[in-house]
């Protein structure tokens, strides 16, 4: 009992001031991708209601959206292995595609914009130039996406979803939206670093959709880093799910 209390409690504080003090960190440093940038917040706060609408169109799934999501579902129990390749496909082709429609959406705006050197951000997530060290870019992914995914398999009982029932959620009293708050306060408090991928899937599936299209003078892809926004959070994950089922 005292272990768990001991437990608890230092996670909890640890996240609290992580976010919060990184909110600092964000805004202060002058390379991060949040200094100076305005719309930031609108950033943080656009990703995680994204994140509220895409996971409530995928109840039926249990709306993983996400393969370091996906992988630590299935490490601590709640997922077979049997179902992990189709939610990994299906999550990176759904990443690609959603690249594609936003591409559609602004064609024109990418056909008339003066420069498009810098529109790879738009797409996929990386640091500012100054700030590039594929090493702590990757401690950085696994931090945030620690948060994310422990906070997630934090809410127990989790049940997943059947055919003719949504997901149990747990103590996730606000369903989805709960995630989206998560979401943004990550965003907020750890996402100036690299661009918080927090998902494989999210920067992948972009990335090799903007390589692929015709924008006239666009960014070449940084394909060395492509890497750090899948292994980190993948670790990130596997950190979250081992430390959660070593103490409960």
């Amino acid at each position: 009992m005292f272990r768990v209390i001991f437990v608890n409690e230092f996670i909890g504080t640890a996240v609290l001031i992580v976010l919060g003090c990184g909110i600092g960190a964000t805004v202060s440093l002058t390379f991060s991708l949040a200094h100076q940038a305005g719309n930031w917040v609108l950033t943080s706060l656009g990703w995680g209601m994204a994140v509220y609408v895409g996971a409530s169109v995928a109840w039926s799934s249990g709306a993983n959206l996400n393969p370091a999501v996906t992988l630590a579902l299935t490490v601590n129990g709640t997922q077979t292995w049997a179902e992990f390749p189709f939610y990994i496909v299906g999550e990176v082709l759904g990443a690609m595609f959603g690249a594609l429609l936003v591409y559609l959406v602004y064609k024109k705006q990418f056909d008339v914009n003066p420069d498009n050197s810098a529109t790879g951000g738009i797409f996929y997530t990386g640091p500012k130039p100054e700030a590039r060290s594929l090493g702590w870019n990757t401690v950085s992914e696994i931090i945030a996406t620690f948060v994310l995914v422990y906070w997630i398999i934090q809410q127990a009982p989790w049940e997943p979803a059947t055919a003719d029932r949504p997901p149990e959620l747990g103590n996730i009293a606000l369903g989805y939206a709960g995630v989206a708050f998560a979401v943004l306060a990550i965003g907020a408090g750890l996402g100036g670093a690299t661009g918080y991928a927090i998902n494989p899937a999210r920067d992948f599936g972009p990335r090799l959709v903007y390589a692929l299209l015709p924008i006239k003078g666009k960014q070449k892809v940084d394909w060395g880093y492509a890497w750090v926004p899948i292994v980190g959070p993948l670790l990130g994950a596997l950190l979250a799910a081992g430390l959660y089922s070593a103490n409960f």
